[in-house]
């Protein structure tokens, strides 16, 4: 079975992913593939190198038949995500000694100030 597109194949068959529902692997190369999207919005050289590791990857791991394996491989899948969805941030240079950040709205969080002592709530 393949994905559409690149006609990248991610197992054989799926009688050798056992317990682990295809739809679970695409729903998850998608998913990759749509924070791959929004992560390098506007970076071509960015958006191609991880098509092509995301890609390469599942390829490498097409014939994995161990249930606990696929699974493992699945979380890591799932944590690369997350990291790529919360922790980078795109950044232009706009001279040559200046550079613009560019976070998306996942990445603002309100600032909760730092406090060294915690202040104490006065009792009324």
């Amino acid at each position: 079975m393949g994905s559409r597109g690149q006609g990248t194949v991610l197992f054989a068959s799926p009688a050798q992913t056992q317990n682990v529902p295809i739809k679970k692997v695409l729903k998850l190369f998608k998913l990759l593939h749509r924070t791959r999207q929004e992560v390098f919005k506007n970076d071509t050289r960015a958006l191609e190198a991880a098509r092509q590791k995301i890609n390469e990857e599942f390829r490498n791991n097409k014939d994995e038949t161990s249930e606990e394996k696929i699974n493992e491989l699945l979380k890591i899948a799932s944590d690369v995500e997350v990291i790529l969805r919360t922790s980078v941030i795109q950044a232009v240079h706009t001279d040559s000694d200046k550079i613009v950040l560019i976070p998306r709205k996942d990445l603002l969080q309100d600032n909760t100030p730092y406090l060294d002592k915690p202040t104490k709530k006065q009792e009324s």
